[in-house]
């Protein structure tokens, strides 16, 4: 496969598409995720709402399933998530930018701790019009991960 990488605006753009498409009837916040992987190949997710709520899944736990399967967590180089309602128009909307929760970030962690890289994470807002990049280092500076379990006794 060609090695093509996407531009922040266009994977920000795969987010709120992904968000588009997310079921999210009970709290109204749709979130979309895009995942490149280090030859440009992309995967997305949305969250996923549960009429009993602690069963719903993160739009960044779908996008790194449908990653696992489409190329591996080894390969992650660049997460994007935006997030927000959709508006009257039918599109994302929203001025906040929207970052993982803790559990995604640990997720993230996990993917970085395989490929040996620290992924890159684009938080963007619902519009689109406000983004900020940083990596999953600098928003889980003290994750969790393989290393910790080195004292484990393993049967």
């Amino acid at each position: 496969m060609a090695d093509t990488h996407h531009s922040a605006a266009e994977l920000v753009a795969l987010a709120r598409a992904a968000a588009q498409r997310a079921h999210a009837p009970y709290s109204g916040f749709s979130v979309g995720c895009a995942i490149e992987a280090e030859d440009g190949s992309i995967a997305t997710g949305s969250n996923m709402e549960n009429a009993c709520y602690r069963l719903g899944t993160c739009a960044e736990i779908a996008a790194l399933t449908s990653a696992q399967q489409a190329f591996g967590l080894d390969k992650v180089r660049r997460i994007a998530v935006a997030g927000g309602h959709i508006g009257a128009d039918g599109a994302l909307a929203g001025t906040q930018t929207v970052t993982p929760c803790g559990g995604c970030r640990q997720a993230i962690a996990e993917a970085a701790d395989l490929s040996g890289v620290d992924i890159e994470i684009i938080a963007a807002s619902g519009d689109g019009g406000t983004l900020s990049q940083t990596t999953i280092a600098a928003l889980l500076p003290a994750s969790f991960g393989a290393d910790n379990l080195a004292d484990a006794e393993r049967r």
